[in-house]
């Protein structure tokens, strides 16, 4: 038994540093959005640089409340998980559920009845098992006061729970993407719900200053603001403040920016005056077009990167100012998601990636495991391979060197003798000072492995055995049945009790034995004369 210790300890180590490392990477979040109206075709996903894919979006018929797919998006939708499947077959599939701005009135009216809840509920889950897709996310929805929010998110977790039971298939994940503050015109969102029934909470931390609403320039995903304006980090602080666990939030990354008109040709930083949105009707611009911007307009001038926002800013012109993240900004954000403890990041929207330059930093940085994990798996790895040295070398001790009988003999005699040695010294710690704790192995040697021959007899107590210490001393052995019923301690104080008696006529207790779940006495041995010899 003892010799499956080294083996077993080693493989201990080695399961922690797999799950080590299966927790620290594998199961981190790599996400990413693509939407239907993109330019971007489903076959030229680059699905390898991601875990999770977000097909969006579905949308709620005014009706009936149930879920449906635009019958331009049937074709793309259909094929979605198995054509994304061909470059990462591990990857996870989850329909996104258009639910903000417009229609977050017709969803309101969905969360607050309940035979509404159920319509919606039952196709929602219909729809993506139809459509082969792995989960269900609800994007954009804000509450409102008086809305069952979170009496929708029991009854929506109870059914993907009850349809996978029924089916036999796993389980879908649901998921919400959601505004930057767990609250929203003083109203919060069910945050104890959210924990219950979500598997995780996509944050969009993204969209803080647009020129279309902002007459001023500003950094649309500022990851920190020392001035305290809109930024991810108070966003984030504030969800963990209320309860929600930091390993149940995504974090939202951008792909896109925003151009303002400059009042004032000569500005070029944060808060200089604007006119409103450039280059495009909102000023909203995708990673990709803002990099051709910079290789055609740059004239070898490419964009600022701010480490104190995190964020990256380009001036095309006198007249346009625009903000983005960069690669910097998002190594930046990713690598503060995993030390925050975050669940991963979700990258909105892949098709404006530039050659999938974003991605594959983000992928890098996601996959990338902090220096603390890394060197505790360095600690575990060695660790694991010297217990399996000095075990294989032990074995090797054993049956290559030591492969003479007589010699092996003589060698285990050798640390059996340091052994009985060691234990004659050493005093039973509860009892009589004079009192000795005998080992098993001690024992086992003085009586020839409690042979018959040396059996003097038996009684209610158990067998008597006679023994010869390696000192030469005869003893006489008294070993408890294993069907008594006295307790280990019970049999401590009684032999205590007894060591104490001091008579010529009573024969004297050397110590005892409690190794291997055995009660054993140890006496000094008496001739078989009567008594009355002696006496």
């Amino acid at each position: 038994m003892a010799s499956n210790k080294p083996i077993f300890f080693f493989l201990l180590l080695l399961f922690l540093s797999l799950k080590l490392q299966s927790s620290s990477s594998q199961t981190w979040v790599k996400a990413g959005y693509w939407t239907s109206i993109s330019s971007l075709p489903v076959s030229n996903i680059n699905s390898a640089l991601f875990t999770h894919l977000f097909a969006s979006f579905a949308f709620i018929n005014k009706t009936s409340y149930q879920l449906f797919i635009n019958s331009s998006d049937e074709q793309s939708f259909s094929n979605f998980t198995s054509i994304v499947k061909l470059k990462n077959p591990s990857i996870t599939t989850i329909l996104s559920i258009w639910v903000a701005r417009s229609e977050s009135t017709t969803f309101s009216l969905i969360v607050n009845e309940t035979s509404r809840r159920k319509s919606f509920i039952e196709s929602s889950v219909k729809t993506a098992r139809l459509y082969g897709f792995h989960g269900l996310d609800l994007h954009g929805f804000q509450p409102t006061n008086g809305t069952s929010l979170g009496t929708f998110l029991d009854e929506w977790r109870a059914e993907v729970a009850s349809e996978s039971r029924n089916t036999g298939k796993t389980r879908l994940l649901l998921t919400m993407s959601t505004g930057r503050f767990p609250i929203v015109n003083s109203v919060n969102y069910p945050i104890e719900s959210a924990k219950r029934n979500l598997d995780w909470v996509n944050i969009l931390a993204y969209d803080y200053y647009v020129p279309r609403l902002d007459r001023f320039t500003g950094f649309h995903a500022a990851l920190f603001d020392p001035l305290g304006r809109a930024n991810t980090d108070d966003r984030i602080k504030e969800w963990l403040k209320r309860g929600f666990p930091a390993d149940k939030l995504v974090l939202g990354l951008p792909y896109h920016g925003y151009a303002w008109a400059l009042v004032n040709g000569s500005d070029s930083g944060i808060n200089s005056a604007a006119f409103g949105p450039y280059v495009t009707g909102d000023g909203s611009m995708g990673y990709s077009l803002i990099k051709f911007l910079i290789r055609k307009f740059g004239y070898d001038v490419g964009a600022v990167y701010n480490s104190t926002y995190v964020v990256n800013y380009w001036k095309l012109g006198r007249s346009c100012w625009i903000n983005f993240d960069d690669v910097e900004a998002i190594k930046a954000k990713v690598s503060y998601a995993k030390v925050k403890g975050l669940l991963g990041y979700n990258a909105f929207q892949i098709a404006n990636d530039d050659n999938w330059v974003l991605s594959q930093t983000a992928y890098a940085i996601g996959t990338t495991q902090p220096k603390k994990h890394q060197l505790l798996m360095i600690v575990l790895v060695i660790a694991a391979a010297m217990v399996l040295l000095i075990t294989a070398l032990i074995y090797y001790l054993q049956h290559k060197i030591f492969k003479s009988q007589g010699l092996l003999g003589a060698l285990k005699m050798s640390v059996s003798l340091i052994r009985t040695k060691i234990s004659g010294e050493r005093k039973h710690e509860n009892g009589d000072p004079n009192l000795q704790a005998f080992t098993f192995a001690t024992i086992k040697a003085a009586t020839n492995n409690f042979s018959n021959e040396n059996k003097l007899g038996e009684g209610g107590y158990g067998p008597v055995y006679k023994g010869e210490l390696l000192n030469g001393q005869e003893i006489a052995v008294k070993r408890l049945s294993r069907s008594s019923n006295q307790g280990l301690e019970e049999f401590k104080n009684e032999v205590n009790l007894t060591a104490k008696l001091r008579h010529v006529n009573l024969v004297r207790v050397l110590g005892i034995c409690t190794e291997n779940e055995e009660k054993m006495l140890v006496y000094e041995f008496m001739l078989n004369k009567s008594l009355d010899f002696y006496l």
